[in-house]
Formats: C-alpha cells, structure tokens, sequence
C-alpha cells in the first residue's frame, strides 16, 4: 500500500491518544495520530515522523502521523509504520497475490473483511467451495520491538483474547482458523507474544496454537511512503 503527500516532520507531544503536535515547516502543527495505542516507546520528543497530507477540506486536522523514525542508542533509528489501519489492507494485498498459500494459508475464492461470527467479528473470512474449506483470520498490527524481537501486545487488549477465544470455538465448529501478525517494520529475528504486559494474551495464543489455529508473522518493507508485507518471520511462543 501506499500514502500520497507524505511529509517529515518532528515530533513534540502527544496531548491524548487521537492527536499529536509536531514542528512541520518551522510551524507548529495539531495532527491525526492513527494509532490508539501508547506508543511511548516511539513517539519521543524530538524524533522524526512522517505525516500524510489530506486532500479533505473539512477535516479538523490537515494531516495524519503514519510513521516514526524510532529512536534506538548505539543503533540507526528503525522506520515503523505506526498507521493501525494499515495490517489490514498489506494483508488483503498479500493474500491476493496469492503469497499467504506459500505459508500454509489458502488463495481463496472469496476473501471477505469484517465478518461476525459468534460474538466476534473477525478481520476476514474466506471460503474454498470446490474444497468445502472455510475459515477465519485475524490481523494484529505490531510496532513494539526490542532487541530486534517483535511483541505483541504493547497494552493489555482483553478484545485480542476474546478473538483468540472465538477462533478457537471456530475450529471446534469445523472451521479453519488463523491469527497473522503483520509486524510494521523490518530486520526483526522473531515475533513473540509480550507476556510482559499482558500474560493473559500469550496464554490465549499458546491454546489458541495447541486448538489447531494457525499462527504466522510476516514482517514489512517500510518507507515514508508505503508499507509492504515481505517476509515470515519464526513465532517463538515461550511459556
């Protein structure tokens, strides 16, 4: 996927989690952050981010932050994409180039977003009818790294373990059933789930691996501009 109008800009503070003020062209500008989460680790004062312009005249602000040049000591800062948007769309883009078979996931015939089933509703749900197979994927977006690991969850997300739970009940029901992690960045060696923050996140994924749900993470190439699923990444799920 890519972004149009793309501008850099420094990074001053975050007010709350909806906006951010940066210094954009010797001015002070209020923008979009699309990103709910915290993000501390990132948005530091001073740091470089990267802001798309929109072409809406009534909107409130005039840009979205999408990306950040995260600051690491000792080490060239890493470009993460930090738009939450943004996993869905990389892998609906993967899947149609028919990538996500090459990693155990079907090319289906119907790849549909936003699907309910049971209490959930899931990021997608795909079907194979000439080989009655169907099932469930979940996308997780992450850009928390350390030491060149990928963690998800950077915040407790009691939502994450209700879909891990759902997809589990999905394959007791005789679907198929996956979680992707689309790790908004590159260069990582793994991707593990942060037993640190949220304990309850990584006992779900460990059952939900143990139920027969599919586990991948794929990292991305990242520019100012674009965001790219690339490459799996090996899922490491300790515990």
């Amino acid at each position: 996927m890519t972004y149009q109008d793309i501008h850099a800009a420094r990074f001053l503070a975050r007010p709350n989690r909806f906006i951010a003020q940066v210094e954009l062209e010797g001015r002070m500008e209020t923008v979009h952050v699309k990103n709910t989460g915290r993000c501390k680790e990132l948005l530091l004062p001073g740091c470089t981010v990267y802001l798309e312009g929109s072409s809406n005249p009534a909107r409130k602000t005039k840009y979205d932050l999408v990306a950040v040049e995260k600051v690491r000591p000792g080490l060239p800062p890493l470009l993460i994409n930090m738009d939450a948007q943004a996993p869905n769309k990389v892998f609906a883009e993967w899947m149609a180039a028919g990538l996500g078979s090459e990693q155990g996931l079907p090319r289906p015939t119907l790849l549909r977003p936003e699907t309910a089933w049971g209490n959930s509703r899931f990021d997608f749900y795909w079907e194979l009818p000439e080989n009655g197979r169907s099932g469930f994927i979940e996308v997780k977006g992450c850009t928390l790294e350390e030491n060149g690991l990928a963690l998800f969850p950077d915040a407790p997300t009691e939502r994450g373990v209700k879909h891990l739970r759902e997809l589990i009940a999905c394959r007791q029901a005789g679907y198929e059933a996956a979680v992707c992690v689309v790790v908004q960045m590159e260069g990582m060696t793994a991707f593990s789930p942060n037993d640190r923050t949220h304990p309850e996140f990584g006992a779900a994924l460990r059952e939900a691996a143990k139920a027969g749900v599919k586990l991948l993470a794929a990292e991305c190439s990242v520019t100012p501009d674009s965001l790219t699923m690339t490459k799996t990444v090996p899922v490491r799920l300790g515990g």
